[in-house]
C-alpha cells in the first residue's frame, strides 16, 4: 500500500426510505447520480485518487482504486465507494474520490449513509450546505427564470458552420476512411445570475426521473466548476455477476402532436440510415462484452427510447459474467469510448473529432458514475450536460455521422438538444 493513502475507517447508518438523495449533495466537493430514484450522493473529499492523463487511464484508475479501497477499514457489511467522472480524452487527469460522506440508495430502495471517520469535520457547516427540510427532502421553492435571450447565447460552432463540418465528415465517410462518427457543439450561456447545480438537478430529474441526472467536479480546467446533467445512456452496470448496457444511437424529432410524434417514432424505427448508425453501436458492444461474459443477451432489434425531444434508438444488453468477474470500471476501460459517443473505427474517429471539433470536450462524452470495493456499480455517458462556472453554462450537445447523414438533420438535432436543457436552466 502506498503510504501517501491515509487510512480510514467507514461506518454506516441506516436512513428512512423517504430520505432525497439530493439533500447530500454539496456542489463544493460532492458527487450526484440518480435514476428513478436509485444512485448515490456524495460530499467531502475523503480519500482522492488521481490518475495521470495517457492512455488506458481508466484501466490504471483500476490499481490505483484498490489500493485506496485497501486503507479504508469498514464496519461488516460496509462496502466503501468511489465515485467520479472520466475525461472523453485521457488528456487531462481524472480524479476517483472516496467521499468522505456518501448516501447510496440501492435497488431494494434500501437507503445507507457511509462515513470515513475524521475525514473533513469543518465541512459539515460549510456555508452554503444543501438546503434540507426536517424529513430529509431538499427544499427548492424557486420559481423559474425568464427564457434566455438569443444574445445571452453564443454556439461554437455556429448551426451554419457545424453544418460545413458535417459534410466534411460525411466526405470522408464516403471516401471509405471511417464507417460513423460522432461531431459535437457548444452553446455558451450568459447566464446573468449565479447557476445554482442543485435547482438544476432537481428540475432535471423532475423532468425525467428515468435518465441519469448528475453532477461531478469538471476537472482541472479553471473555468469550470461542475459538469450537470441527465444522461438517457447507461454505459454499464455490474451487481455481483449481472451486466447491463443500454447503448443508444439514432434519433429522431419529438413533436407536440400526437399522431406527428409517433409519426416520427415509427419512420425512426424504419430508417436506413439511424439503423445502421445504431447497429455499429451494438456491433462494438457486443464485441467487448462477449470476451467477458458466459451468457450475453441483447434485443434483437432496437426498440424506442423517449426523452422530452428526441426519440432515440435503443439497445439492451445483459450478461453474466466470467469467473472472477471484472469490477465495474474494468468494465468501463474496456467499453469507453463506444461509437455512441465516438465512431467507427476508433482511432480514425478521435482524429476526426480532434480536427473537425474546435473546443476540449472534458468530460462531455466520458464516463460518469460509481465502484464499490467488491467492484459493482454504474456507470452512464455524461451527455445532456452543461458545465457550470459562476455565471456561464457551456452546453454540449452531438449527433452521430455516417454515410447517409444530411447537416440540416444534425443541426436540428443538435439544437432540439439544446433546447431541452435551456429550458431546464431556467431553474438553476
Amino acid at each position: 500500500m502506498r503510504n501517501d493513502v491515509p487510512a480510514a475507517q467507514a461506518r454506516v447508518r441506516e436512513l428512512g426510505p423517504a430520505f432525497d438523495l439530493l439533500a447530500a449533495y454539496d456542489p463544493a466537493d460532492g458527487f450526484f447520480m440518480e435514476r428513478d430514484g436509485r444512485g448515490i450522493a456524495a460530499s467531502g473529499p475523503g480519500i482522492l485518487v488521481p490518475v495521470a492523463p495517457g492512455e488506458r487511464q481508466v484501466a490504471r484508475a483500476v490499481g490505483a482504486l484498490a489500493e485506496a479501497f485497501a486503507a479504508v477499514a469498514a464496519d461488516d457489511g460496509v462496502v466503501p465507494v468511489a465515485v467520479g467522472a472520466f475525461p472523453f480524452e485521457a488528456s487531462r487527469e481524472a480524479t476517483m474520490v472516496i467521499p468522505r460522506r456518501s448516501v447510496v440508495r440501492a435497488e431494494d430502495g434500501a437507503t445507507r449513509e457511509i462515513v470515513l471517520s475524521g475525514r473533513d469535520r469543518a465541512a459539515r457547516n460549510r456555508v452554503g450546505a444543501p438546503r434540507v427540510n426536517t424529513d430529509g427532502r431538499f427544499a427548492d421553492r424557486r420559481d423559474p427564470f425568464a427564457p434566455f435571450e438569443s444574445v445571452q447565447i453564443r454556439y461554437l460552432p455556429s448551426p451554419d458552420d457545424y453544418g460545413e463540418r458535417v459534410r466534411a465528415a460525411v466526405a470522408r465517410i464516403g471516401a471509405g476512411e471511417l464507417r460513423k462518427v460522432v461531431l459535437a457543439r457548444t452553446a455558451e450561456v450568459e447566464a446573468g445570475r449565479g447557476i445554482d447545480p442543485r435547482s438544476l438537478l432537481h428540475r432535471l430529474r423532475s423532468v425525467d426521473p428515468a435518465a441519469y441526472a448528475f453532477a461531478v467536479p469538471a476537472g482541472p480546467a479553471p473555468d469550470h466548476d461542475q459538469l450537470v446533467g441527465a444522461s438517457p445512456e447507461l454505459l454499464v452496470s455490474r451487481r455481483g455477476r449481472d451486466v447491463r448496457a443500454n447503448p443508444l444511437a439514432g434519433s429522431a424529432p419529438r413533436a407536440g402532436d400526437p399522431d406527428d410524434d409517433r409519426a416520427n417514432a415509427e419512420r425512426l424505427m424504419s430508417d436506413a440510415k439511424n439503423l445502421e448508425e445504431h447497429a455499429i453501436v451494438v456491433e462494438a458492444v457486443a464485441a467487448a462484452l462477449a470476451g467477458v461474459c458466459d451468457e450475453l443477451t441483447w434485443d434483437r432489434a432496437p426498440a424506442l427510447l423517449e426523452t422530452a425531444n428526441v426519440w432515440h434508438l435503443s439497445t439492451r444488453f445483459r450478461g453474466v459474467l466470467r469467473e472472477p468477474p471484472p469490477s465495474a470500471l474494468e468494465l468501463v476501460a474496456s467499453l469507453h469510448p463506444t461509437p455512441a459517443v465516438c465512431g467507427d473505427p476508433t482511432g480514425v474517429a478521435r482524429a476526426t473529432i480532434r480536427e473537425l471539433e474546435p473546443f476540449d470536450r472534458g468530460c462531455y462524452a466520458g464516463p460518469v458514475g460509481w465502484v464499490d470495493a467488491d467492484g459493482d456499480g454504474e456507470w452512464a455517458i455524461a451527455l445532456r450536460c452543461a458545465a457550470l462556472h459562476r455565471e456561464r453554462a457551456t452546453l454540449y450537445a452531438g449527433a452521430g455521422i455516417v454515410a447517409g447523414s444530411r447537416p440540416a438533420d444534425e443541426v436540428d438535432e443538435t439544437d432540439r438538444k439544446f433546447r431541452a436543457f435551456l429550458d431546464a436552466l431556467r431553474w438553476g
